[in-house]
Order: structure tokens, then sequence, then C-alpha cells
């Protein structure tokens, strides 16, 4: 077994690691950007080196420093986790050539699934079903017209060294192929250097279905399964589950052996995911699944994995770097029960599903279920890395049991001021087409306006604030909030009834000290702040009508024009805010002094967080 482990990567992805590694008493090796110091992983891991600046191209892509760390520290191994250099095949060889152990898929397994073409070539050679279209290298647009009438429409067209949706065409008629194949070409050659394309038969219904895989260095290949990962926005993935609604067991066994195929095919070791798409337009059928891609890594996603199986993934992993066989055969692996996994993302649905950034200064996840996340209370979320809170990933005897059991998890869901996707997770997984397996890859759009949260309160809302925030004897509702702060176990946690219904609520001051002029109610995956004078959703508005000078979004304080005791008039400017290109000027609501300001140039704020208070006439 490999004794020491150099982590190349951050966050819940190098605390995962960690865990299995620490059961297994291997030495555990961090490394991490500067802005990085003082995370969970680095504190977690047995040894820590800094690699550079916070920028992933200064440190977590420098493979050298990485290479350098792991030299310094006598590490024996090195595991990429997911992202950054995990499928970056001369990181691997210079990894192996450094006399190195590498925890990932051989260098030429990871080359030969790299371009979409060449790998469905290979796939086909294999006998494995891949999408109907051409693949051919004459690109005459005269010859690739015609391919795309034989196969019929619609179809897509794709730059084979495409990714991220560029490069890619929908085609519904045979009189808009012209137009859309030069488009295509012109956008593939400006983005990857390379305007060859080639052509799918559309599918009309899409579900993502994809196999997890493990090789070892024996020659042995086994299947854990399959996962469905249909819940997708913007081609990302959202909610992830296994097994995948739906599949009987004849098609499992052709789309597990096919996948299995596919990693014999390119000799594969270690664990891999085999991804499919099928045409759900008449329920998944075999002849109706073909590959897709291949991810020479493990996956996000692969928790669920882990609940129906009752495997340790990584522990897979580390066993089969260290030359040991595979830990069971086929036949000793089976389902049990159904899982689920969510993505808690730092963002705001109801604004575009833009990041939001800073300080996590309330941050309590349920009990209920796994959290694998790579941040806790006080933690800061920068703009240099995914936005990813946590991962939410349920286990339950049925399908509905783990929607069910995940669903109340997101309501309970506590973040403040930082916005989050929690109450549109927890609307997703109560949705009654999703309860009842009718997802596919456009379901989130078809259902956008019922998913995403309102920004103003509801009734219901404004009912259960009242509720929790009115004392039980007379006197001022806002005064009464004396004394509670986030960080301290003072927050009142109160039930209150409306409608017959109960809603567990927790009233907290978001202010570190002094008198409270705010309460924040999280009810149903969202937060509320309430204040003396206005009541909104977290972080919406700029605060004029009681003075506050409140953040409309994360960014960076570009411009400060006055100070503390100055006098202002209405609409004079007093901040500009700056965020991804786009600036944004506060103004005074009314005639009177700056009593408070928080706001410095060159300083970084969340969406909601105050940056001045005015105070004296309206």
């Amino acid at each position: 077994m490999i004794e020491s482990l150099l982590i190349a990567n951050r966050g819940e992805i190098a605390r995962r690691i960690i865990r299995t590694a620490k059961r297994l008493g291997i030495r555990t090796i961090a490394v991490h950007s500067d802005i990085d110091a003082t995370m969970p992983f680095v504190r977690e891991a047995d040894e820590a080196m800094p690699i550079g600046p916070a920028a992933a191209r200064d440190s977590y892509l420098r493979q050298d420093r990485i290479l350098e760390a792991a030299r310094k520290t006598g590490a024996e191994a090195i595991h990429p986790g997911y992202g950054f250099l995990s499928e970056n095949a001369e990181f691997a060889e210079a990894v192996i050539a450094a006399g190195l152990i590498w925890v990932g898929a051989p260098p030429a397994a990871i080359r030969a699934m790299g371009l979409k073409d060449a790998a469905k070539q290979r796939m086909i050679d294999a006998g494995v079903p891949v999408t109907p279209g051409y693949l051919g290298e004459d690109q005459d647009p005269v010859r690739l017209q015609r391919e795309a009438d034989a196969i019929g429409y619609p179809v897509l067209i794709k730059a084979v060294a495409g990714g991220g949706g560029k490069g890619m065409r929908r085609v519904e008629r045979v009189e808009d192929f012209a137009a859309a194949l030069a488009s295509c070409q012109r956008e593939a050659a400006s983005s990857f250097g390379d305007d060859r394309v080639l052509i799918e038969k559309y599918i009309p219904s899409p579900r993502h279905i994809e196999v997890q895989v493990f090789g070892d260095s024996q020659g042995n290949v086994v299947h854990l399964f399959e996962r469905d990962c249909s819940l997708q926005r913007r081609h990302q993935k959202v909610i992830e589950e296994a097994p995948a609604p739906g599949m009987d067991a004849e098609t499992r066994e052709a789309v597990c052996q096919a996948a299995v195929k596919a990693a014999r095919s390119v000799n594969y070791v270690g664990a891999g995911t085999i991804e499919f798409i099928a045409d759900a337009s008449e329920g998944l059928r075999a002849d109706r699944i073909w590959f897709m891609e291949m991810n020479t890594r493990l996956q996000v996603e692969h928790p669920v994995t882990e609940a129906i199986t009752g495997q340790d993934l990584v522990e897979w992993q580390l066993r089969i770097a260290s030359g040991e066989p595979l830990p069971l055969k086929q036949d000793q692996l089976s389902i049990d029960g159904w899982a689920m996994e969510a993505r808690l993302y730092a963002e705001n649905p109801s604004n575009g599903f833009l990041p939001s950034m800073g300080r996590l200064g309330h941050l309590q996840l349920p009990e209920t279920v796994r959290i694998d996340s790579g941040v806790e209370r006080g933690d800061e979320v920068t703009s240099h890395y995914d936005p990813m809170i946590a991962k939410l990933i349920s286990h339950g005897k049925t399908r509905r049991d783990a929607a069910q059991k995940l669903g109340k998890a997101a309501a309970n869901v506590e973040v403040w001021p930082v916005r989050t996707n929690a109450a549109f997770l927890a609307r997703t997984l109560r949705h009654p087409d999703f309860l009842s397996g009718a997802v596919d890859t456009a379901f989130i759009e078809r259902h956008v306006n019922e998913l995403v949260p309102a920004l103003d309160p509801a009734e219901t809302v404004l009912q259960v604030a009242a509720s929790a925030l009115l004392p039980k004897q007379s006197g001022n509702v806002w005064t009464a909030l004396t004394g509670f702060r986030l960080n301290a176990a003072n927050d009142r946690r109160v039930t209150v009834e409306v409608n017959e219904k109960p809603y567990l609520v927790e009233v907290t001051d978001p202010r570190p000290a002094g008198r409270c002029e705010k309460g924040v109610l999280f009810l149903e995956g969202e937060a509320w702040a309430f204040g003396p004078r206005r009541a909104g959703h977290a972080g919406g508005g700029t605060g004029a009508s009681d003075g506050a000078i409140i953040a409309p979004m994360p960014g960076s304080v570009i411009a400060v024009s006055v100070a503390e005791g100055d006098s202002v008039k209405r609409g004079q400017p007093l901040i500009v805010i700056e965020a991804m290109k786009m600036e944004q000027t506060l103004n005074a609501p009314f005639d009177g002094v700056v009593a408070e300001l928080k706001a410095a140039k060159g300083s970084q704020v969340v969406e909601g967080s105050l940056l001045a208070r005015i105070e004296g006439g309206e």
C-alpha cells in the first residue's frame, strides 16, 4: 500500500481523499495556493506546502511546483482528484517519470479519449454503440450536407475539438444546414484552432447516463452500475442519482457491458466513467443508448455510487495504484437502494444563477445526509475557484425515499450572507415530474419558472417572519432582538405554525456587534432579511428607504467618494461597485450624514452586505 500521498487539488476534493487515506494509514500532503492557506483541507492534511498565488494557473495548474512539493515532502504518490490536472496526460507522464506513483488513468488512455472523433471511432471498432452520425475525414460541405440528409433531421453539428457547448449547432431543416455549418466551423476555428466537425443524430428527449468502471494492472475490468445525471443547467450537472430511473435489468446489463468494453479497448486502469446519451422518448431501451465520451478520472458524483454499492471508490483507486487487484469481482457487486446527490452552490438563482461571493458568516448544513464540503463557517467563497459549498448525498430504500430525504435536507440549509441554490434544489427535488422520474436534460429549462425562488417574500414568509420575530410579550419587535449574533449560541430557533403547518426557523442578527437592525429568517432553503423599515430577500435592493446602502451584487469596490461624518445630498454618488465588467453607482437616498461606512476601495463585497448608512432625514 502507498505510504505517503500528495493531493494535487483543493477543497472538498482534497478533504474527501484525505479522509480515506487517513483511514488506510497513509500520510497525506496538501498543496495550496496562498489564499487557501487556512482552508480545512490544509489543516486536515499531515503536511502542507504552498505552491503559489490564488489564480489556479499560478498554483494548482503549475506542474513544476507540484512535483517540487512532492520531492521536498518525500511523497510516494500523487492523486490529482478531479478537475485541474486530473486528465492531463503530460502531467501524468511527468509524475511517472519522476519515479512517483500516479493515482489516475494511464497517460495513453487519457490521450485515446481526448478527441471526440477519435474516441468514437475507437468505440465503433470495439463494438460499443455510438450515436448515429458521420465521423469521416472528408470535410467538404457538399459531403457533410449529404451525410446530414442521410442521418435525418434534426441533427447536431459538433466541433471535433469542442467542449462546453462551443462549436455546436442544432439544425432542424435541410435548408438551414449550410449556414449552420459555416457558423459552426468559424466558431470552432476561433475557439479551438480546428474547424473540423462531426455530425450526429439529434436526440429529442435526451437522458445522460454514465457508468462507473474500474480496471486494475492485471487486466481486470468491472463496472459499479450506472448513474443518471440528466438534471443539468447549461450543460452543468445539478442533481445526480443512482441507479437510473426506469432502467430495467436487461438494459442495465447491455449498457454496463458496453462500458466495460470501452474501458478494455484502451487498457484502462483506475477509476473512469463512460458517458452515454439515451433517447428516452419511449423509455430507456438498450438500442437507444449510445456512447458519448469517457472521463478518465473519478467524478464529482462518485458518492452516489459509493452509497448504493457500499464501496469506497477512493480506497479502490489507492489499492489499484499500489498494484493490488480489484477489491471485488463483478458478481460480488450489487445495488442496495437508491442514492441522490445535489450540488449546493454559492449562486443567486433569482439573478441568472450568478456566483455569490463572500464570507460564510453563518453556515449550517443538515446532519441527516452525507455532506462532502470544502468549507466551514467563516471561510470565504472567492472568484478564483468553483463556487460549490457542499455536496448533499442521500440514500434510501427507494427513489422517492432518497428524493424526499434530500429535498428536506436542501430545505434545511442555512447560509448567510452568501446566497445559495438551496431553495432551487429543494423545489426541484419536490417537483411532481421529478418524483415521477420524468427527467431529461431539458427538465430545468422547462420548469425554471416553478423552480427559481421569487425575489419578494411570499405571504407565508411574512407571516412566519412576524410570528418568529415578534416577542410573546409586548414591546418593539426590533429592540427585542438584541443579543443575537451569527457566531454565538444566542440565535433563536423557534417553531412557528402558519395555516396549521409548522415551520422551524432561526432568527439571528447578522451584525457582529451593536444594536440589532436586522433579523435573518432561514426558511425552506432561503434566507430572508427583515428590518424595521424594510423586508426583502437577502441581498435584494439597495436599502435606500431606511438609509442602508446595500451591495446589490457581489463585486469589488472601485470608488468611495465619502467618509464617515460627511454631509450628503439626495442622489449624490457614494460608492461604485464593479462585477463582471459592469459598474454600479450607489447614491444617497436622501439628504443626511454618513453615519456608518463599511466599504473601502479595493475591497470585495458580497451581495446583500451593508456598505454604508445614511442618517439625518428623509
